[in-house]
């Protein structure tokens, strides 16, 4: 296996991790989400491409009964890829809101709206007819534009495809560019240049190979050159999708941290939650599964998945709160009193014992009957609220069954003193 061969095989698990990374804004549909969509369908044609071009696929593909087959379908993921990352400039760039004059990339932006179908139809049209009928697939090739230097039927059917990519290329170049320009965020001026950058390659690499390909017609090239040649151009073009795909994922890496929150807020939560869901299994909006299960959950976003645990925890709380003798709130208090000096885990200590106790008597028969008294938590926001929880969470992990039987002993007992 050659270096590049290997680059290949890194810029393709690249381009596939960015797509399953970015892979959960695909499934929803509101504005926001459907311009992120169209980036996601971007990341996931040109992966698929990409796939196609490493030497195993390219090679079991080329050697089928459909000879050369990996250029075709390399050619349709790459032209679908195209068609949403336009789709997707047009999604930002096309909006403008203010009245007076329309600024000239918006304007542009639009006109590109109105012909970027059709030209991707027709490429792919032409494509498909150009292959079947003028390349010359006599013998499977391995490096496809090397081994068809001189060829007039293979220069013409790269050519549309090249004119389709170049142009394209040239598009996201001048509104990045500008983009780029205009950016406030650091983050987002690095992404935006990088992103810029690549697409300045892509429109070298697509005028470098059609003028190749035009010359090696009436020149035809020895096969050392036309190979070192291919190999020049295919190094260039994975830099070009490595700094694409750097570039496109810098200015999301704002929203890692907030996801590996809810990540973990999610692990830290989910015991407490799968308990009281399956003290009342109505409560829950889906049934409770594994904590794997829920962490692979991608139809539903984490942060409203977070707040709905927080309102199905509080809902089974109020619930609870029938089983529960008046007495318990004072009993769980004197009970974290006495197993910790430490003020920040009293409260929580207390909401965990008294859950704990609830459950045990409501799994115990007890006869519901006035609401019980409660800890009271003033959370400014949902924020608050979450992370209160994953503290009274963390405490009721460690709140063992004799324990629990202690605080609901003494809360019966303190029940009857009072009678």
């Amino acid at each position: 296996m050659t270096p590049l061969d290997l680059a290949g095989y890194l810029i393709a698990g690249l381009m596939t991790a960015v797509a399953l990374w970015r892979m959960p804004a695909a499934l929803w549909g509101d504005e926001e989400d459907r311009r992120r969509r169209a980036l996601w369908g971007c990341y996931a044609g040109f992966a698929a491409a990409l796939w196609t071009k490493t030497r195993v696929v390219r090679i079991g593909l080329n050697d089928s009964s459909v000879t050369d087959l990996s250029v075709l379908i390399k050619h349709y993921t790459a032209t679908v890829a195209i068609l949403a990352i336009l789709s997707y400039i047009v999604a930002i760039y096309g909006q403008y809101a203010d009245a007076g004059d329309v600024p000239r990339h918006v304007r542009f932006a639009r006109l590109i709206q109105q012909v970027a179908t059709k030209a991707s139809v027709a490429t792919l049209v032409l494509l498909t007819v150009l292959f079947f009928t003028v390349v010359d697939r006599s013998v499977p090739s391995d490096r496809f534009v090397a081994d068809h230097a001189g060829q007039w039927g293979a220069t013409l059917y790269m050519s549309v495809f090249y004119l389709y990519l170049g142009t394209a290329s040239a598009v996201c170049a001048y509104q990045w560019a500008l983009a780029t320009a205009g950016a406030r965020l650091r983050r987002l001026r690095v992404g935006l240049a990088m992103m810029t950058f690549a697409m300045f390659i892509g429109v070298g690499y697509t005028v470098s190979r059609t003028l190749f390909l035009w010359v090696s017609v009436v020149d035809r090239p020895s096969e050392d050159f036309a190979l070192r040649f291919d190999e020049i151009t295919e190094a260039a073009q994975l830099v070009l999708f490595a700094f694409f795909a750097v570039g496109a994922s810098i200015p999301a890496l704002s929203n890692v941290r907030r996801r590996a929150k809810l990540w973990r807020a999610q692990v830290q939560l989910h015991g407490l939650w799968r308990e009281l869901m399956a003290a009342f299994p109505d409560q829950p909006f889906d049934p409770p599964a594994s904590l794997v299960r829920e962490l692979t959950r991608f139809d539903t976003p984490a942060d409203l998945r977070i707040d709905r645990w927080a309102a199905d925890i509080a809902d089974a709380v109020e619930k609870l709160r029938h089983y529960a003798p008046d007495t318990l709130l004072a009993a769980a208090g004197e009970a974290a009193a006495a197993d910790t000096t430490d003020p920040g885990r009293t409260g929580p200590l207390t909401d965990a014992y008294w859950i704990k106790a609830a459950l045990a008597a409501h799994s115990g028969g007890a006869v519901p009957g006035d609401a019980a008294a409660v800890g009271t938590q003033h959370a400014t926001d949902q924020d608050d609220e979450v992370a209160w929880l994953v503290r009274v969470a963390a405490a009721y992990r460690t709140v063992t069954a004799e324990r629990t039987r202690q605080v609901l002993e003494s809360s019966t007992a303190a029940k009857e003193r009072t009678a």
